[in-house]
């Protein structure tokens, strides 16, 4: 059985899910265009700070090096909410397909498996759906919050490393 059969057979849940995963992974190719072009923007990120502001003032650094980071953030909260639904939807489809199946059997018994091996079929098909678009977005979104720490790190040590010049 192809592909295609597959998201036939899992339904709107499995259509739905294909949506959020093209637009998680847009976010994601995007968030990595402008993280690898953030990281030229770091110096200039620091010398603005270490120019226009008081750099005793630790108070006014944080909030300016938080600004900086929170600009770079945008995206990662639909990224989250993708990996945090995913799976939810999947349990949705398998409850459909369980209800599905439980209907089947209500209607025509248990002489003929057939009957209700869709219901059980819809119900695996969006568990997996759920959790294959789910892993991704998980495993990206932490890698770009582990990315956006390191260079808020990475600006407050030249910061300080300027003060003591």
């Amino acid at each position: 059985m192809d592909i295609l059969t597959y998201i036939d057979r899992g339904g709107i849940i499995v259509y739905i899910l294909i949506f959020l995963n093209i637009i998680g992974f847009s976010i994601m190719f995007w968030k990595l265009f402008i993280l690898v072009i953030s990281k030229s923007k770091k110096q200039s990120i620091v010398q603005n700070i270490i120019q226009n502001f008081d750099i005793t003032d630790q108070a006014i650094i944080s909030n300016k090096i938080n600004i900086a980071i929170k600009e770079l953030e945008v995206g990662l909260n639909t990224i989250k909410i993708i990996a945090l639904i995913s799976p939810l939807l999947g349990l949705l489809g398998t409850v459909v397909g369980v209800l599905n199946t439980f209907d089947s059997i209500t209607n025509h018994g248990l002489q003929d498996p057939t009957i209700f091996s869709g219901g059980i079929s819809v119900a695996l098909i969006t568990t997996v759906a759920g959790l294959i678009v789910a892993i991704p977005h998980y495993i990206g979104y932490n890698y770009f919050i582990g990315i956006l720490d390191n260079t808020e790190l990475d600006i407050e040590k030249e910061i300080l490393a300027s003060q003591t010049k």
